[in-house]
């Protein structure tokens, strides 16, 4: 990574270099020129996770920190808490050589004493925390932040609120301050927000799909009924727990019936759903990722920007549709994507239980043109077969 970039800080190539990057992704190719550059320049990206785009704007904000200035000078905007910690990771290392600098989470239930200043050098929240800290609290001076970083900006955008608190907190922004906001799909509806964010953007638009695809074996079982989607997947279990998988289903009273009913058959699930507290869902995640629990029940709320690097097994028990009932292709690449990641194979299990998913199913195989194959549950050798 060093030859292209001009990282000017020693500690942070060392930071770099010991979280096993080499060579830049796609990316951070493109991306980190422009956000190293003097005098910083804006940036609209467009990336999936697993891509290595936090990594990306990390460095941008590390790279820009004066750890000797005792308050708030970067600022990181997540749609959700899960992804602020995950955020916070990557920054505690590849700034693990830089022990000076510290970092605060603006994440409902982080209280602090009010009219206090804080002294943290980078921030990371969600927006309706860090607009209280910027607006109401005064725990921030808005004015000293040199970088804001607003990532996911199509799953902040799905929250009412989300937006409108976004472009308050930028609007009270210095004009210098460098402006950087990551999607991973543009409808109109996210750029027509990315441009009230950020003005005079360089634009970087790269397509995820065709990297995740190759590398991900897609599969589809053909059952009658819930019941028969579940003997299935006991019939898989002993091949998919060789590392880790996810098993996602379409609402929270279908994922709290599945690990309890998987539980009842003596394995080990985690559940992660959405009116867990925060905290629950942290622990959850932590426990999942340190290998306590091989299989992570879920629904599609919770499981943008999970990066768990174990996972090689992704389940659709149910097909991702919308609300109309159409096939949710964005969903079913983030889904799926949460195999396969940083080059790895991945495999992916879909589910399919009457004409109407498999009707889905079809429409998903013709937009991503990539054929999905039938596979025979009750085979042991097929199963086999895929496991290895």
């Amino acid at each position: 990574m060093s030859g292209t970039f001009l990282i000017r800080k020693p500690q942070l190539l060392q930071g770099v270099y010991a979280m096993g990057f080499n060579r830049p992704s796609k990316i951070q190719e493109n991306a980190l020129p422009m956000m190293l550059a003097e005098p910083p320049q804006n940036l609209i990206a467009q990336s999936q996770s697993g891509t290595g785009k936090t990594a990306a704007f990390v460095l941008a904000m590390l790279s820009r920190v004066e750890p000797a200035e005792k308050y708030p000078q970067c600022l990181c905007l997540s749609p959700t808490y899960e992804l602020a910690l995950q955020t916070g990771k990557v920054i505690e290392q590849m700034g693990k050589f830089h022990p000076e600098l510290k970092l605060a989470y603006a994440v409902r239930g982080n209280k602090l004493e009010r009219g206090q200043k804080i002294s943290e050098h980078i921030v990371i929240g969600t927006p309706g925390t860090v607009l209280d800290w910027c607006a109401k609290l005064k725990f921030i001076d808005p004015k000293k932040i040199k970088v804001f970083v607003l990532d996911e900006a199509d799953v902040m955008i799905a929250t009412q609120g989300h937006q409108d608190q976004s472009i308050r907190i930028q609007r009270m922004l210095p004009r210098n301050c460098q402006m950087l906001l990551f999607s991973a799909t543009f409808e109109d509806s996210v750029w027509k927000f990315a441009q009230k964010v950020v003005p005079d953007p360089n634009i970087i638009k790269l397509k995820r799909e065709e990297e995740t695809l190759d590398t991900i074996k897609q599969y589809y079982v053909l059952c009658n009924n819930r019941d028969e989607k579940f003997q299935a997947l006991c019939n898989l279990y002993g091949a998919i727990t060789i590392a880790q998988a996810m098993i996602f289903c379409h609402t929270r009273k279908t994922a709290s019936w599945l690990a309890a009913e998987l539980s009842k058959e003596g394995h080990q699930v985690a559940l992660l759903s959405g009116e867990m507290m925060v905290e629950q869902r942290a622990a959850v995640i932590e426990r999942f990722r340190e290998g306590k629990e091989k299989v992570l029940v879920t629904t599609n709320v919770c499981a943008r920007g999970i990066d768990v690097e174990q996972v090689s097994v992704v389940i659709n028990f149910d097909l991702p549709v919308d609300k109309d009932g159409n096939p949710d292709n964005e969903t079913y690449l983030h889904r799926i994507g949460r195999t396969g990641r940083f080059g790895k194979r991945g495999l992916a299990v879909n589910m399919v239980d009457s004409k109407h998913s498999m009707n889905i199913l079809n429409r998903i195989q013709e937009h991503f043109n990539k054929k999905i194959e039938r596979l025979d549950t009750d085979d042991l050798d097929e199963i086999e077969k895929i496991a290895n």
